[in-house]
């Protein structure tokens, strides 16, 4: 029960005494919603499943590819559309893009879908949070009318003869009466004290936070998969120039054999066998140069290109030796920086300033409407008229309706609490598991260009044997496919080795800002 204590004078026109609370609720409402929408795409993001690729890199589905630059995309595509059947003769060839890796970082995070989304869902919450402090702010306004009335009193029951009961003659007061009134009339309403809708306005101002959080780990995750992808298409082209100079060493050799067998010194099985070679090299330089146009595709998907846009990579792949600091400040510098942690703790403060709001609905508030204006018959005489209200609200038998907000607000904060504790235990594991990949990782560089460079030397020297005539090309074949799986490795270690690194930047919540160090760049 609510007790209402009121002063007015003249004739008061009552506002809806729960109009500033009910806005602040509904616009609290509206910011969970969209701060839940924001929390779940960032988790989304966080969590991007993996794709099949030439390295089993790790590539983004299309729920997080940017939606383009409309301009740029209609640029692109007057310059690089494929040509149609009937004129391909004529069109000409496709413009590549120079792109290096922090173009690619820099137009992914432009436009990113995902990332436009979180912008617009902030932008959403600025607008919630101006509503409610509006909300909190006098509510003035001015209003004018001007009315015809016809009052027809024998309807209402004053007949002639009630009439001549109050001294009135037959016929001389008609029973239609018309009357046209104007008035102006300017209002203001104002919440004088009231702690709950202070602490709501609050609240709400740190859902701002938490949206702004979830924005920058959409960021991140953009971040990881533009680079990801782009050294998966580094990778492709380091294995493509791979192919091509065993293509052109497999060529000398099968030349030397059909040399040696033209020349009665040679088998033909020699020839065969380096043909078989050959060609079974030939078929891997197709395999990496499809899944190169394959990747470079996914790129400009995450860039917000047009499929068709040609690209050319002007970095080459980056090496180097990464010096971690102790896990201890690798953790402290998670938990300041990790933005789903920073996000999670800023929604346990908007939890608990609800509970403050909830506490204080126990306090009296007060109130103040009035207004003032003029009111008169049209074109006639106008007189002054105004209302001034106060409204002093105690609550009274609601404690069971208290204590049951109460008990959500603090099962909401226990929740947040627990969440905040083991994502904490969470980033523990990932910084651990991602420093022990890092070191796996550069050991197993370390021995990948190890037995490049001695395959390279069994290579050498079966070949000078075979064109010496000791012996057959046979292990030259072995030796050229011993080269090519080392080389091969080499590539994947690299590529596992800066991935290694980026997901160890990730976990730190500095890949955005930092991810040159970590790559060595």
């Amino acid at each position: 029960m609510t007790i209402f204590i009121q002063s007015s004078v003249a004739f008061s026109r009552v506002r809806g005494s729960g109009r500033t609370r009910l806005a602040i609720r509904v616009a609290l409402v509206a910011l969970a919603c969209l701060v839940l929408g924001t929390v779940i795409r960032a988790q989304q993001i966080a969590s991007l499943p993996m794709a099949p690729s030439a390295l089993h890199a790790a590539l983004p589905d299309d729920s997080v590819y940017r939606t383009p630059d409309l301009a740029f995309v209609d640029r692109a595509r007057s310059i690089s559309r494929l040509p149609l059947a009937q004129d391909a003769a004529q069109q000409p060839p496709p413009v590549e893009l120079p792109l290096s890796l922090d173009d690619a970082i820099d137009r992914g995070l432009k436009h990113n879908l995902q990332v436009l989304l979180a912008s617009q869902t902030e932008r959403a919450v600025r607008g919630q949070i101006s509503s409610i402090f509006y909300a909190l702010l006098p509510n003035m306004k001015a209003t004018a009318y001007t009315n015809a009335l016809e009052i027809n009193l024998a309807a209402l029951g004053f007949k002639p003869s009630s009439l001549a009961a109050f001294g009135f003659a037959p016929g001389t007061i008609s029973t239609i009466v018309k009357l046209d009134t104007t008035s102006a009339l300017f209002s203001a309403d104002q919440a004088l004290f009231n702690l709950p809708d202070l602490y709501l306005y609050a609240a709400a101002k740190k859902a701002a936070t938490v949206v702004a959080m979830n924005t920058l780990n959409a960021r991140g995750g953009v971040v990881q998969a533009v680079s990801t992808q782009y050294l998966a298409a580094l990778a492709d082209q380091a294995q493509i120039a791979n192919a091509q100079a065993l293509v052109a060493a497999d060529e000398e050799v099968l030349r030397q054999a059909t040399l040696k067998h033209d020349a009665g010194v040679g088998a033909n099985l020699d020839v065969l066998r380096a043909r078989v070679q050959l060609q079974s090299q030939q078929q891997a330089l197709l395999g990496s140069q499809n899944a190169f146009a394959k990747d470079k595709i996914a790129l400009n998907r995450l860039i917000g290109l047009p499929a068709e846009q040609n690209l050319a990579l002007t970095d080459a792949v980056p090496y180097a030796e990464l010096a971690q600091m102790p896990l201890d400040q690798t953790l402290a510098l998670a938990y300041q920086h990790r933005k789903d942690l920073l996000g999670l703790q800023a929604q346990l403060e908007v939890a608990q300033r609800a509970q403050k709001a909830v506490r204080y609905e126990r306090l009296p508030s007060l109130a103040f409407n009035g207004d003032y204006g003029v009111l008169g018959v049209t074109h006639g005489n106008y007189h002054g008229v105004f209302t001034v209200q106060g409204t002093l609200k105690i609550p009274l038998f609601e404690e069971g309706r208290f204590r049951g907000e109460g008990q959500i607000a603090t099962a909401q904060q226990t929740a947040l609490s627990r969440q905040i504790a083991s994502l904490k235990i969470t980033i523990e594991a990932q910084i651990r598991a991602s420093r022990m990949d890092v070191d796996s990782s550069s050991e197993l560089v370390r021995v990948a260009r190890s037995n490049v460079d001695l395959a390279a030397q069994a290579l050498s020297d079966t070949r000078d044997r075979f064109t010496a005539g000791v012996a057959d090309n046979l292990p030259v074949v072995e030796a050229q496919s011993a080269l090519a799986a080392a080389q091969s490795r080499l590539i994947a270690t690299q590529f596992q080795f800066n991935q290694a690194k980026l997901t160890l930047a990730l976990n730190t919540g500095v890949l955005e800002s930092q991810y040159k160090q970590y790559l060595g760049r």
